[in-house]
């Protein structure tokens, strides 16, 4: 799997996100920065970024992935 692929499933699962990655596609990190994490916790965050890979992950395409998960005023 890509980096430009995980980069695509990320933003379309994450509403109004820009998704930055680094790494080697089936080992690495991304920053998503979106607007929906307002009020959100740590936790729900990375659920929900991890949601749109997940059947990435099951299937072991993806091994690991990393995340950090803003908002923009986090982010600035």
């Amino acid at each position: 799997m890509t980096l430009e692929e995980i980069q695509a499933k990320l933003e379309a699962g994450v509403e109004d996100s820009t998704v930055t990655m680094d790494g080697d596609g089936c080992n690495c990190s991304t920053l998503v920065v979106s607007p929906i994490f307002e009020g959100m916790s740590l936790l729900a965050r990375q659920r929900m970024v991890l949601a749109a890979v997940r059947e990435n992950i099951d299937s072991g395409e993806l091994h690991a992935l990393s995340i950090k998960a803003r908002t923009p005023e986090e982010n600035t």
